[in-house]
């Protein structure tokens, strides 16, 4: 009867250790949703693994083809993709429509829910709000900013706002016109920031989450330098700091944020690139890390990830490095879910990078080879459940 007892106990103890295995395998796979600014046949959005404890990416399989589908987000819940029709400057193609996506993540597919105008011409980046119940949009052709609803059941709905920007600024090619570059909720949900690469400003504007309507502040925006072009931004994670990268410019400016009325204070500017380097270059993404304690920015023409280092008191900025991502005109990036990655999109050589990320210096050290995917733009990451 023991001996009984005891081959039972161990089986028992078998399984659970297989099951606790699967658990902890489970749990390092996430799904890598990976965007492209181009059109036609077998374009659009394609998925790959990612394991976040040995680093390993495989290679992107196409789930759905898409009209240039340049930059998306995913729903917190995970079961629903918003997708930016952004445009093909080779094939002449302007998009103007944002796309909802419902996500089968067992199946590894995604299906068109519908599509609601963005707007304005070619949508460039899309956001989120907190009470998960609007998209905001950037329509970089369209130069303006638009609020969208979400319905229940994922669909996009009304359109709740549309600003659109007028004027220009000092560049007679690049801005002759506005060309909002994007847009992001401060940690509030109460304020919208929106970057305008063309008229050299980025704009403040109050946001109603109750009804999606946009309001100018007061002041209704900050100017930069002539000829800096914002492009993107991002909140150091105490919210009392805002960094904003300048694509023409390639530079960071560092605000002073209060969350209470929305106005920014600029405290400095900081070039993205080394002192001796005296190439052409356009900045693109730019995200804090969530540990406040470094910035990274992305480089084309230098080819590299900026590493900055942040005084949490001061919020000033100050570079570390530039790490090459090994390929060309590197567009977007993004930390996995343990921040213990980084995977950068090098759209100009088609391929895609991983880092391995040190949470103490900052530094960036590539793991394996870039990984082929065709002219790789947004990136996401989903948890495999």
């Amino acid at each position: 009867m023991k001996s009984i007892h005891k081959s039972l106990f161990h089986f028992v103890f078998t399984i659970l250790i297989i099951w606790l295995s699967t658990q902890f395998v489970t749990a390092q796979d996430n799904l890598v949703f990976f965007g492209t600014h181009s059109v036609g046949t077998q374009k659009g959005i394609s998925v790959a693994h990612f394991n976040s404890k040995t680093g390993i990416l495989t290679k992107p399989e196409l789930v759905a083809e898409a009209p240039a589908p340049a930059y998306f987000i995913i729903h917190p819940d995970g079961k629903s993709l918003y997708v930016c029709n952004s445009n093909d400057f080779a094939k002449g193609y302007t998009g103007q429509t944002i796309s909802s996506y419902s996500i089968d993540s067992k199946k590894e597919s995604i299906t068109l829910l519908n599509q609601q105008s963005s707007g304005g011409a070619d949508p460039s980046y899309i956001c989120m709000d907190a009470s998960k119940k609007f998209v905001l949009v950037a329509n970089y052709k369209g130069s303006s900013v638009t609020v969208i609803a979400i319905n229940h059941d994922g669909r996009l709905g009304e359109i709740t706002a549309n600003i659109k920007h007028t004027g220009r600024s000092i560049d007679t090619v690049r801005q002759t016109q506005p060309y909002v570059h994007s847009v992001r909720l401060d940690p509030t949900n109460r304020f919208a920031l929106v970057a305008d690469l063309g008229l050299d400003k980025l704009f403040v504007y109050r946001f109603n989450s109750k009804t999606g309507s946009l309001e100018p502040n007061d002041p209704p925006f900050v100017k930069v330098s002539p000829g800096s072009g914002p492009r993107h931004l991002a909140f150091h994670p105490n919210g009392k700091f805002v960094y904003l990268i300048n694509e023409m410019a390639s530079t960071v400016i560092t605000f002073a944020w209060d969350s209470a009325t929305g106005k920014l204070t600029e405290l400095q500017t900081s070039s993205t690139l080394p002192a001796d380097f005296k190439g052409k270059n356009a900045c693109a993404e730019i995200e804090v890390y969530p540990n406040g304690k470094f910035l990274y920015a992305s480089n084309r023409g230098h080819e590299s990830l900026a590493v900055f280092a942040i005084n949490n008191t001061t919020g000033k900025i100050s570079l570390l490095e530039c790490i090459p991502t090994l390929g060309h005109s590197p567009r977007n990036f993004a930390f996995d879910p343990t921040f213990k990655w980084l995977i950068v999109t090098n759209h100009g050589s088609d391929n895609a990078m991983v880092f391995k990320v040190d949470d103490k210096s900052g530094h960036l050290i590539p793991v394996g080879e870039p990984v082929p995917i065709v002219y790789p733009f947004g990136i996401r990451f989903l948890p495999v459940k």
